[in-house]
């Protein structure tokens, strides 16, 4: 009898939660009525969509076969009587470009959206209206959402240079990316620790930089290193003891993406309405770069290496020359870059230069003195501005960090504001784009508890804090604002060694992240979407992703 009540509660319990509307990030508008009857998903279930929704369609299929061993028939031709429908229509006549409606009943599910993206915005909606676990039968309830994004970029970052991850791991990235509708993937290609894209006039780029002989033993300054001392000066760096030697692990780390891997990703990216950004960094984090081609190097004579430790870099001389010879190169690594990418916008890093070593440098002070440049500050804002022009003529638009701003802002960049909310104020009082990243919120690298349960960077940004947070700073007025594009989170790879742990730190911040782009400010409430988080748990389960399991007790 006991087994029987007990079977009895886990049913009504698994049937509660199939019918529970929990949608993540929150939609604009949701009316249910879990009364009517359901819509349900079986063998006998069928596709129809115009020419526009296939990409959407196709991802539908494709998830309700990997997860749930179902495979649906397409129709190619509309019929408004044909039941057990599932159909998705573009109608260019919605006002807004990304808006999508969604209508369950016990018939049809109808996506009428604007574009071929708001399809598949609406696509991701169905699927966290599909159970969460899997059965002959899926059971959709009765329901009409309307729905269209906050932000127009709603981005998310991932480091592979402090460690590799191969490209089956990158589209699941991506896949992740795309079912909490986001657009955005900011692809952090080359660092001081490797240079992971291939580039056919410089292959010395990927046979010696994207190759580390090792990598420190725990967080920064690593296991044995505690007592090696760096003293940053105006004018040098001293180190102390001056013999002393990192130790790493010893372990030979790299990789990189050939050109044709990179089509592939951007392909599959671009069939989720997904854009790629490349970051190539410059002029500083170049020691990879440095390693290949030490010529283009403030000290040409200089042994540069693939770092092996973590840590602002600027305690090593990782920075650019100016001069024309290091220029022709950049231009020639971002024509095969900007080549490959298609998206309008290029990434090129510009935060932490140390200006020591162009300060050191006698042939960086001539460079300043031919320019009418005045200090170092004023020469990073030359190579910017040098390096955007180039851009420009390709038809792109940099984006940098919020390090660009100094010395005076490129014409027409971009701001991504990491150094808290400054840059990003500064960058839209002088009418330029800006997007929000600030580390304390949203570097996912950080610890998400106070005790974590492994390694992570050693500071704190916990779900809460990433929920709450406003991408639009107080400071800034109404038209000001405009220029806030959107925000991002960040996930450096420091101590990320693998795509479990990639996962564990992603989720659930990501889902909070996603709600404070996608929904209506006004509609935010953290109690509801914890409430809403359970349920998402339970598809990341059906998914096989790792997650903390501490979340489950609400104690976040």
């Amino acid at each position: 009898m006991k087994k029987l009540v007990l079977l009895l509660l886990c049913f009504l319990t698994a049937n509660l939660t199939a019918q529970e509307i929990n949608i993540i990030p929150q939609p604009v508008s949701v009316k249910s009525n879990l009364k009517e009857a359901p819509f349900k998903i079986d063998i006998t279930t069928s596709f129809y969509t115009d020419f526009g929704g296939n990409s959407a369609i196709s991802f539908l299929d494709e998830y309700l076969s990997q997860y749930y061993n179902l495979k649906l028939k397409w129709f190619k031709n509309p019929d408004v009587k044909r039941k057990n429908m599932i159909n998705v229509i573009i109608d260019k006549g919605l006002k807004n470009i990304n808006q999508y409606q969604l209508k369950a009943d016990q018939n049809t599910i109808t996506i009428t959206a604007s574009s071929d993206t708001a399809a598949f915005y609406g696509i991701q909606t169905l699927i966290q209206l599909l159970p969460t676990a899997k059965s002959a039968q899926l059971i959709i309830p009765t329901v009409e959402v309307t729905d269209y994004p906050r932000f127009d970029y709603r981005g998310m970052h991932l480091d592979v240079s402090r460690h590799f991850f191969d490209v089956t791991f990158i589209k699941q990235y991506i896949d992740y990316l795309a079912l909490h509708k986001m657009n955005y993937f900011h692809w952090h290609l080359t660092d001081d620790h490797g240079w992971r894209i291939e580039i056919k006039k410089y292959p010395k780029l990927t046979e010696i930089g994207a190759w580390r002989k090792g990598s420190i033993v725990g967080l920064w300054p690593g296991k044995g290193n505690e007592n090696i001392k760096y003293q940053v000066l105006p004018n040098d760096v001293k180190i102390s003891p001056k013999d002393a030697v990192i130790k790493t692990d010893g372990i030979r780390h790299g990789g990189y993406y050939t050109q044709e891997q990179i089509k592939d990703v951007i392909d599959y990216a671009a069939k989720r309405y997904i854009t790629i950004i490349p970051e190539i960094e410059m002029p500083a984090h170049s020691m990879a770069l440095l390693a290949a081609y030490s010529e283009l190097g403030t000290e040409p004579a200089s042994k540069y290496e693939v770092a092996q430790t973590w840590g602002m870099m600027n305690k090593y001389n990782n920075v650019l020359q100016a001069s024309d010879t290091t220029f022709k190169f950049l231009e020639n690594v971002l024509t095969e870059v900007m080549d490959l990418f298609p998206a309008p916008y290029i990434h090129i890093g510009g935060d932490e230069a140390s200006k020591i070593w162009w300060r050191k440098s006698p042939l960086s002070q001539q460079i300043m003195k031919a320019n009418g440049l005045k200090t170092e500050s004023e020469l990073q804002s030359y190579f910017i501005r040098r390096v955007e022009k180039f851009v420009n003529s390709k038809g792109k638009t940099i984006i940098g960090w919020n390090e660009i701003l100094q010395g005076g802002l490129a014409p027409n960049a971009i701001v991504m504001s990491w150094q808290g909310e400054k840059g990003g104020i500064e960058a839209a009082r002088q009418q330029h784009k800006a997007i929000l990243t600030p580390e304390d919120k949203m570097y996912f690298n950080h610890a998400q508890f106070v005790k974590e349960d492994s390694l992570t960077a050693n500071k704190l940004s916990a779900l809460i804090d990433v929920y709450n947070y406003e991408p639009i700073p107080a400071e800034l007025n109404a038209e000001q604002a405009k220029y806030i594009w959107g925000g991002q989170g960040c996930l450096w790879s420091e101590y990320i060694t693998n795509p479990t742990k990639v996962q564990y730190l992603l989720f659930p911040r990501l889902d909070a992240l996603s709600e404070i782009l996608w929904s209506p400010k006004e509609k935010r409430n953290f109690t509801d979407f914890q409430k809403r988080l359970k349920t998402q748990f339970l598809r990341y389960d059906l998914m096989g992703i790792t997650y903390s399991k501490r979340y489950l007790n609400n104690n976040n």
